[in-house]
């Protein structure tokens, strides 16, 4: 990912639970119960990140990744609530494919890159996830591919160029 996106912001984070995944451990005493759980948190203004607990009880591994997503956002670009251009990226054995969408379509995508995507605040987006369906994967890759976008106005910048030559060449 890249670095020079990270953001410091905790206001108005909403949190939304990919999935909770229970571990047994056994043991010559019997078996032990564990809880992992993975979380997306976002403002829904372009602002992402994700998290990992794990924990005896389920609340508290769901505190623990919600703790975790909050040390590490993401900036990503949001135009009119949709996504600036397609994007295919891998990240592990997860491949997801995300291309801009019409305003009113909506998001026609699965559930671990739904999360993400609405707390991201893309509204209308087309999206497909090839490969493994692995939530961790899916959700890290989802986020990869946003944090790999530019909109017109960072390729202006870096450039250093105006917006009329990115459009016209």
């Amino acid at each position: 990912m890249a670095m020079d996106k990270k953001v410091n912001t905790e206001s108005e984070l909403k949190d939304k639970l990919v999935a909770i995944n229970r571990v047994t451990k056994v043991t010559k005493g019997g078996r032990t119960f564990t809880f992992a759980a993975i979380v997306v948190v976002g403002d829904g203004n372009g602002t992402i990140g994700w998290g990992l607990g794990k924990a005896g009880e389920v609340q508290q591994a769901i505190a623990k990744a919600t703790d975790a997503a909050k040390k590490n956002l993401v900036k990503v670009p949001v135009l009119k609530g949709t996504i600036p251009h397609e994007m295919e990226v891998s990240f592990g054995g997860a491949k997801v494919f995300l291309k801009p969408a019409a305003a009113g379509t909506g998001m026609v995508c699965g559930g671990a890159m739904r999360a993400v995507l609405e707390s991201a605040g893309v509204n209308d987006v087309l999206a497909k996830s090839k490969g493994s369906s692995n939530p961790h994967n899916l959700v890290k890759a989802t986020i990869k591919a946003l944090s790999l976008m530019r909109d017109a106005y960072t390729v202006a910048h870096d450039r250093g160029i105006g917006m009329n030559k990115v459009f016209n060449g």
